[in-house]
């Protein structure tokens, strides 16, 4: 039997409530304090140009392991894995006795706009990882999303300077069919984008990744907003999220050229064809142990766009974490709690 659609009275009933709690919702938000993000305290422990190597402090005991230096995307802020006290990917890794420490890419301007990849990952992350090197030896490496790719970069060309690598949520194969990013990204003219523009506007790629699913991170999200009316905990996370998201930073004209064009339009990184500064890319010289965790909802990188490494690296001890959540929900979903103990746990060798 169908259902049977409801009256006007009913209808007006609906729109009425549905307008007490917009307000309700506003006069909340209203009230609220300004929310802060990656409030885990921490030192800045180098400053390399406009990029920041930070260690975090900890109350926990250490477990005596290599540091764990993480590399976040140059598309966003790092502030994610760290949202909120009880959100926080960098807590729970040190709540495990790690060693944590972030590579902060910081803000390109018009001055970094040749800025290339080559740059970011043998220039920074290299003498990063150098730093702690000297000190602790081989170093356990974190690459997320997009970081996670510049983190496979150095790893095939640095193997031996790093004893553990985890890639999280991060793309491999570009080219994937239920890729939808990557179906958007084939057809950009990057080259006129980057001659116009110099570098690429924050405020473009934030209008382009809202496009792939614009109901769900555009209306859906603000009709969860009405229904946490009565919840200032949930308009507070709201809030955040909504600071994280529009923190989005210029990218450097050069290294985003050379990002879109090599991965997401020749695939090069699956073919084996990417060289950075003359030296060339062999995934295959990743011997050392790899955990790779991906989001099986992930609409900006597919599971099989992550899945792809295991094919590619040759470590004989890699392994896979499927995570029940979406991209942003494996920094900040409950479904994601137990990544940072999944982590942990094999950096330990359990």
């Amino acid at each position: 039997m169908s259902a049977v659609p409801p009256g006007p009275a009913e209808l007006a009933r609906e729109v009425q409530e549905f307008q007490r709690r917009l307000a309700a919702s506003a006069s909340t938000l209203a009230r609220l304090p300004e929310v802060t993000l990656a409030t885990a305290p921490r030192d800045a422990v180098a400053v390399d140009g406009k990029v920041t190597l930070y260690r975090y402090r900890s109350e926990a005991r250490l477990a005596g392991l290599p540091p764990l230096l993480i590399v976040f995307a140059l598309v966003n802020r790092p502030t994610v894995l760290d949202l909120q006290p009880d959100r926080s990917l960098i807590r729970a890794l040190l709540a495990a006795g790690l060693d944590v420490y972030l590579l902060d890419w910081g803000y390109p301007d018009r001055s970094d706009r040749h800025t290339t990849l080559a740059d970011y990952t043998t220039g920074h992350l290299h003498r990063a990882v150098l730093r702690l090197g000297a000190e602790h030896g081989p170093i356990n490496l974190l690459g997320v999303c997009q970081g996670g790719t510049l983190a496979l970069l150095y790893a095939s060309l640095e193997p031996k300077r790093l004893r553990r690598l985890v890639t999280m949520v991060t793309p491999v194969d570009f080219q994937t069919p239920d890729n939808l990013l990557s179906r958007l990204a084939r057809g950009v003219d990057i080259g006129q984008l980057v001659d116009t523009f110099g570098n690429v506007p924050g405020e473009l790629l934030n209008a382009t990744f809202l496009s792939l699913m614009p109901f769900r991170l555009s209306l859906q999200k603000y009709l969860a907003l009405v229904d946490g009316a009565d919840d200032p905990r949930q308009l507070e996370g709201f809030l955040r999220m909504e600071k994280w998201i529009n923190d989005s930073p210029d990218q450097a004209g050069a290294a985003f050229r050379e990002f879109l064009t090599w991965f997401y339009q020749e695939n090069r990184l699956v073919h084996g064809t990417v060289s950075l500064g003359g030296r060339p890319v062999d995934l295959g010289r990743i011997t050392m142990p790899v955990l790779n965790v991906y989001a099986t909802a992930d609409h900006l990188v597919p599971p099989s766009a992550s899945r792809a490494l295991g094919a590619l690296v040759g470590s004989r001890a890699y392994r896979e974490v499927a995570i029940d959540t979406g991209h942003i929900g494996m920094y900040v979903s409950s479904r994601a709690a137990k990544v940072p103990d999944a982590i942990a746990g094999w950096l330990k060798g359990e």
